[in-house]
């Protein structure tokens, strides 16, 4: 009996002995299952549900003046988000997240686009971005659950509308969209980090660890100086109300070294304001629009006559008739002018001498000197989507076209191209690109490179052209310009706008502009005024020369540079006092 019993206990203590090593095989196999075989991916779905990787946005850099006033900047701001808590419902969700909402005052779209995230189960949802302290405050002392802070950064431009098409901005993640913040984004920008969102499991528990920190991004020094481009923008808004036109534009620079020292547009816009959509003033007129620039373009055909020795300073020029037909076609002077000397053809602006000069200069020789100057190609400014202009190959060239180059049409430029053509005279020939960033200020101080000057015309040419437009300002069409005791030179244009759509030029809109230069002892800054479509009066004369005046004065007031005690001798054998309209 016994050695029966102990048979029986004997089998059950094996047969619970089996399933218990069974039980532990199984186990086994489940926790090898678990922390070998599934890892990776319960370890993924462990972090999802508990952790979010988030990107760490650095601070942007910082935008100065050449006087390094500062002109942009980042400051923290902060943006609220949403969790939504475990187990929780839509509407519960949704409950929550309008509460801020309401207080935040956003509006019904953004609520529409915050409910429809919530329905797709998104377990981070932003409400509002970079809002200001007093509502973070609000949002904070509502203590709500699920709702939380993160501290971003947000741009901010304390000069407001000042150089509004130079700076260009950013969007809602501080990436340059326009102007310079989109140009030297990579360098404004820095290198982002990346932290790491915990909550505990039931998405109550908040905290941000940092995994890897970012990296500020570099300053930038501009070429701009802000009281200058002050000026610019006060005098260019004035004279586009005044003269009812549709917008203009203003370009001043320091010939040397290519440094934009103004660049302004009228309409412009508060880039701390943005207007809606922002992308309707966003348009930069000084390296965007191309125009038919009229007689600013004449400085091109002199140049190419004296550089081609196509005509002597002492050859005169029939313009009693006041008009001349080339080609089949009729130009006009702006009135009949007489007898004119080669230089007084450009101090009138004839376009009746102009076109006989141009004829001895050939199509052959003044497409090369266009094509010289830099037209039908960028200029290289350091600012995004710059035109290259309209310029057709010589081959493309019909018999009209000596003459409608000659005085400025049939071609299309920017007005930053032209400025550049009265740089090159100023530089004696040469070719500086123009730049509106000096240096990327870091701890080393690292000087952009500039580009590699190339040569446009002679030195002598350069100077002979240089003397004939001090009598464009002295006793022809630029007087109005004039500075007492200073030495000025440049160009008036009026030309007719050209309607792609009838194919023709308009005898009832026109461009006036105004390019010219203020020296020293040597040449101080240049400068390009032009307006689009002024009512009323509308030669260059009357519209751009005056604003290139009423701005050169108060840059000399402001640079301290004294008027001379004695007038310039120009090279002119001219009608003293005789003043025309172009």
């Amino acid at each position: 009996m016994k050695s029966y019993h102990q048979k029986k206990t004997k089998k059950r203590t094996y047969f619970l002995a089996f399933f218990f090593i069974l039980w532990l095989g199984v186990l086994a196999l489940r926790l090898v299952q678990l922390q070998v075989i599934d890892h990776v991916k319960l370890k993924a779905e462990a972090i999802q549900q508990n952790q979010k990787i988030q990107k760490i946005e650095p601070k942007r850099g910082s935008i100065f003046d050449r006087n390094m006033t500062i002109l942009a900047r980042s400051v923290p701001r902060y943006s609220v988000f949403f969790h939504p808590l475990e187990n929780e419902s839509h509407s519960e969700q949704w409950s929550r997240a309008k509460k801020i909402g309401q207080t935040l005052r956003l509006s019904s779209s953004k609520l529409s686009t915050i409910r429809a995230k919530i329905n797709k189960d998104d377990n981070f949802i932003w409400l509002a971005r970079k809002i200001e302290e007093q509502k973070a405050t609000q949002v904070l002392n509502m203590n709500i659950n699920g709702i939380f802070l993160m501290e971003e950064n947000k741009r901010f431009y304390p000069q407001g509308k000042r150089a509004a098409h130079v700076l260009g901005r950013v969007d809602i993640d501080e990436i340059g969209v326009s102007g310079i913040e989109y140009k030297y984004n990579t360098i404004l920008q820095g290198i982002k980090g990346e932290g790491l969102i915990l909550r505990d499991a039931k998405r109550r528990r908040y905290s941000f660890e940092t995994l890897k920190p970012p990296v500020d991004g570099k300053d930038l020094v501009l070429t701009l100086d802000e009281t200058i481009q002050y000026i610019a923008e006060k005098e260019l808004k004035n004279a586009v109300l005044q003269s009812q036109a549709e917008w203009g534009t203003v370009i001043i620079s320091e010939p040397s070294a290519g440094d934009i020292l103004a660049l302004a547009n009228y309409p412009t816009y508060d880039l701390n304001h943005l207007p809606n959509p922002p992308t309707r003033l966003d348009r930069n007129k000084a390296v965007h629009h191309t125009y038919d620039p009229g007689s600013t373009f004449k400085i091109i055909t002199l140049s190419a006559a004296l550089e081609n020795k196509s005509v002597g300073f002492e050859e005169t020029f029939d313009c009693t008739q006041g008009y001349v037909v080339y080609a089949g076609n009729t130009f006009w002077d702006h009135e009949r002018l007489g007898i004119l000397s080669f230089p007084e053809v450009f101090i009138h602006s004839s376009n009746v001498g102009t076109i006989f000069i141009g004829q001895r200069v050939g199509d052959e020789n003044l497409c090369r000197t266009i094509k010289q100057f830099g037209f039908g190609q960028r200029t290289g400014i350091d600012l995004p989507a710059e035109e290259r202009g309209l310029l057709n190959p010589l081959e493309r060239w019909t018999k009209i076209s000596v003459a409608s180059h000659s005085i400025g049409y049939e071609i299309s430029v920017t007005p930053i191209q032209m400025l550049q053509t009265l740089n090159i005279i100023a530089n004696q020939g040469v070719i500086v690109p123009p730049r509106t960033v000096k240096k990327i200020h870091d701890t080393e101080m690292e000087a952009l490179s500039p580009l590699p000057y190339k040569k446009a015309i002679s030195e002598e040419t350069a100077a002979n052209v240089r003397n004939i437009l001090l009598g464009v300002v002295a006793s022809g069409t630029g007087v109005t310009a004039q500075i007492p005791g200073y030495a000025i030179y440049g160009k008036t244009g009026t030309a007719q706008k050209y309607d792609r759509k009838t194919k023709q030029y308009l005898t009832t809109a026109h461009i006036a502009s105004f390019a010219g230069v203020v020296e020293n002892d040597r040449p101080l800054f240049s400068m390009i005024v032009v307006i689009d479509d002024p009512k009323g009066h509308y030669y260059g004369s009357q519209v751009a020369a005056p604003v290139f005046r009423e701005i050169a004065k108060k840059i000399l007031r402001y640079l301290c540079v004294p008027p001379a005690k004695k007038s310039l001798d120009t090279l002119i054998a001219s009608k003293a006092g005789k003043q025309s309209n172009e």
